[in-house]
């Protein structure tokens, strides 16, 4: 959820023509993560857990390309987004190793 708030910090710099695309499509992204992490958890099968998970991975990787993209189109600088980059990759690595974790709770 705190990169959810980052992002929509960022995208407040955003042009105004962005906001139907790149903006639309990041809030939409980053919603994603946490929404996914949930409704898996929510889930009655470890099986579906993880498959919520690995959807939250790659919208994960769909906010990282975002903002990289709106650095490029210099919408925000590197320095800007540099805390939301940061924050993607710590959930990253948070989630795989609860990926890995629940995994090996099912291997016999």
């Amino acid at each position: 959820m705190d990169l959810a708030d980052e992002v929509y910090r960022l995208t407040k710099a955003f042009p105004h023509e962005e906001k139907y695309a790149l903006t639309d499509q990041l809030h939409r992204a980053v919603v994603s993560i946490p929404s996914n992490i949930a409704e898996g958890k929510g889930r009655t099968s470890l099986a579906e857990y993880l498959h919520f998970l690995s959807i939250a991975k790659g919208s994960l990787y769909e906010v990282e390309t975002q903002l990289l993209l709106a650095i490029r189109f210099a919408y925000i600088s590197k320095e800007r987004a540099q805390k939301a980059l940061d924050l993607r990759e710590e959930i990253s690595k948070m989630l795989s190793a609860l990926i890995t974790k629940l995994r090996q709770s099912i291997q016999p």
